[in-house]
């Protein structure tokens, strides 16, 4: 039997080591559901798990989509912010959530010393989010909050697509997570933005999934406002 896993060779592009990260088959990937925020939970091994690269030698870590996309001033921040302390630690083999959680968190922090752009680090937060889900952990909430304020600030300040969400789908999915975080006048603005998007006529899911969680948070806000009044 074929295992999942294989190992993939990377250099890093901070302090040249050549080292090995594990990946998953995508013949082995096997999707058992996907949440309304995009979150996919797996049956068996997860790739979501495996998406950050961490150099073992000077700590740089980053999504594997954009790890070797440092220049000379990023390399100097990292060596004297990240490399001066860290530790030598692989994370090459099988990873736990917990572990996986350690390398976003990682990533978050070099994106931050190196002044990414929100949608990176919005990116970021929202995959730290989907794996304390994983562990029905409450922090998954304080990370939705950071990854919907990053996905604002992108949204208003640099160009699209963020990540590979388009314009619509950006809107829907900042809507979603207001609406996740108890925010339902902030959700219903971002789906009613989605829905009067011309764009969203070519997105049939997006537009049904759009509808649904307008319906939801109008629901909401107007439970809790009724709660409110009765307080």
């Amino acid at each position: 039997m074929i295992n999942a896993l294989y190992d993939k060779e990377i250099t890093c592009p901070v302090c040249k080591n050549i080292f090995h990260t594990k990946k998953v088959r995508t013949s082995a990937t096997r999707v058992e559901k996907r949440d309304t925020d995009f979150c996919t939970h797996y049956i068996g091994e997860n790739p979501i798990l495996y998406n950050v690269c961490v150099c073992p030698m000077c700590g740089y870590a980053a999504l594997e989509s954009n790890f070797g996309e440092i220049n000379a001033t990023g390399k100097k921040k990292i060596e004297e912010s990240i490399s001066r302390r860290w530790v030598q630690r692989s994370f090459g083999e099988e990873r736990t959530v917990i572990e996986a959680i350690e390398t976003y968190k990682l990533a978050l922090l070099c994106s931050q010393i190196l002044a990414n752009k929100k949608g990176t680090l919005a990116n970021i937060c929202l995959r730290i989010a989907w794996l304390y889900r994983y562990l029905h952990h409450e922090k998954e909430f304080e990370f939705l909050t950071h990854a919907v304020g990053c996905f604002e600030q992108a949204f208003a300040n640099e160009p699209l697509p963020i990540g590979n969400l388009d314009e619509v789908s950006l809107m829907y999915l900042i809507g979603e997570l207001h609406r996740m975080i108890g925010n339902y006048e902030e959700a219903i603005e971002w789906f009613g933005k989605a829905i009067s998007n011309p764009a969203i006529r070519g997105k049939k899911k997006i537009d049904t999934m759009t509808r649904e969680q307008w319906k939801l948070a109008k629901d909401a806000f107007k439970n809790k406002r009724n709660q409110d009044q009765v307080g």
